[in-house]
Formats: C-alpha cells, structure tokens, sequence
C-alpha cells in the first residue's frame, strides 16, 4: 500500500461506498480471502467490510452478492478448521522455544 492510512480513510468516503462493496467483493472473490484479510489489505475494520459485502453489495450488485455469499458460508464452514491449525501452530512454536532454552542453558 503507498498511500497513507488517512489518505486511504480520506478515500473511502460514505459516497464512495457502492463502489467500494464492490472493489472489496471482487478483491475476496479473485483472492478467495476472509473477511479479517480484506480489511487488513484494504485498511478498514472488519465491521465495515462485512457490512458492505453483505447489506450494501445486496442492493448494489444483487449478483455478486450471491457469490461472495457463497464465499462467505465457505468461510464458515471452514473456520473451525482454520482455528484448529493456528492453535497447533501455536503450541509447535511454544514447544520449540521450550526446546531451543533448554539446549542453550
């Protein structure tokens, strides 16, 4: 990202929000991202990224909205899984901290 985080904020004024649901819809659906990933990308909260994918792109773009729908029940189904890995990763990373101090002492 080049521009600034208030340059960026200054950007997505509330007038800019039809094309912004649909700049962010697109940006999940090329990528396959979540909704945490978008709104780090793009600078905005997640609140508002959800908001705009599923309230505002409804009435905006009533056919992308079905298929960032679908990535977003995608989402769900798989986020139990995703949490799964990421506490595996933490505690495999704990443990090899555990295991580098104690070979150093």
């Amino acid at each position: 990202m080049d521009k600034s985080f208030y340059e960026q904020a200054a950007q997505w004024t509330s007038s800019a929000e039809p094309e912004r649901c649909v700049q962010l819809a697109r940006y999940m659906l090329e990528r396959q991202t979540t909704v945490r990933d978008t709104s780090r990308q793009f600078g905005v909260s997640k609140s508002t990224v959800h908001k705009d994918i599923t309230v505002r792109l409804r009435q905006v773009s009533p056919s992308l909205y079905k298929e960032i729908r679908q990535l977003l029940d995608l989402n769900k189904q798989e986020r139990h899984i995703r949490g799964g890995m990421a506490t595996r990763r933490k505690y495999a990373l704990e443990k090899e901290r555990k295991n580098a101090s104690e070979k150093s002492v």
